[in-house]
């Protein structure tokens, strides 16, 4: 994981959920957006970001790195599209603040971005930034087949946190994390309905959902009271506010698992 700043019936509602729906199609007409140009690799900057030889500097959309050795997650990348040609796909062609282009990359002649092979490696996790369905199906695919391989950061036991267990969820404050646990309550306090994982409420895990989100889990057929006693998995970003808490920005953020 790296530390960054914030920022039918359950087809949005859930990654799982998509990607049932989707199936391997996803994978192959997923993310291939409007073209934002090609390239040569020149350099690979860090784990998503790489220079073409015109200069651009691209940044892989869709996912976040989960690798704290950079030498290693450099190597990673690099050893993908290094000296490669590629084509950028994106929603949006406007840089960030630093300059750098937001993408989906695709080596010449592949129909996958670059960001699968990356998340089916197990050194990557999906993003909540995608909106575009079929795009995040085909994502949610390769990081579940690495899951199930138990591939990169998959083979540690302890990269999906037990919401059971709050301190440990702590200790990754401002970073990406991913959850499991059954909620136990769901309270709502003014514009903030509350998916309780402990009895202590300020000091068990919980999840946030606001006011202006809860029209968008309505229409996916999720309404937050229906996931009380549900065993769910989160992902987000973690913030401190007595106990640990991801804000759910998106309804992708939360996939509904099998039992009780």
């Amino acid at each position: 994981m790296i530390r960054a700043s914030r920022h039918g019936k359950h087809i949005a509602a859930s990654i799982a959920v998509m990607l049932l729906s989707t199936g391997v199609q996803a994978r192959a007409a997923g993310c291939s957006f409007e073209s934002l140009g090609e390239g040569h690799v020149a350099a690979v900057i860090d784990a998503r970001t790489f220079r073409l030889d015109d200069g651009r500097e691209v940044r892989l959309a869709g996912i976040v790195p989960v690798v704290a050795d950079r030498t290693r997650a450099v190597a990673t990348l690099s050893a993908i599209i290094s000296g490669r040609d590629v084509t950028l796909h994106g929603e949006d062609d406007t840089p960030d603040r630093y300059g750098r282009q937001s993408a989906f990359a695709f080596l010449a002649g592949s129909e996958t971005p670059v960001q699968s092979e990356l998340l089916r490696r197990g050194e990557a996790l999906v993003s909540t930034e995608v909106t575009d369905k079929d795009c995040a199906a085909g994502l949610a695919t390769a990081e579940a087949e690495a899951r199930r391989a138990k591939n990169g950061t998959w083979a540690d036991p302890a990269a999906i946190k037990n919401a059971e267990s709050p301190g440990d969820i702590l200790a990754g404050i401002g970073r990406f994390t991913v959850v499991e646990g059954k909620v136990l309550s769901v309270r709502q306090a003014g514009a903030t309905t509350y998916l309780n994982f402990g009895r202590n409420w300020t000091r068990g895990f919980a999840v946030t959902i606001s006011r202006r989100m809860v029209a968008a889990f309505e229409a996916a057929g999720l309404s937050p009271k229906s996931l009380e006693n549900r065993r769910i998995r989160v992902r987000g970003y973690v913030e401190a506010r007595g106990g640990p808490r991801i804000e759910v920005l998106r309804v992708g953020q939360i996939e509904l698992l099998g039992g009780n």
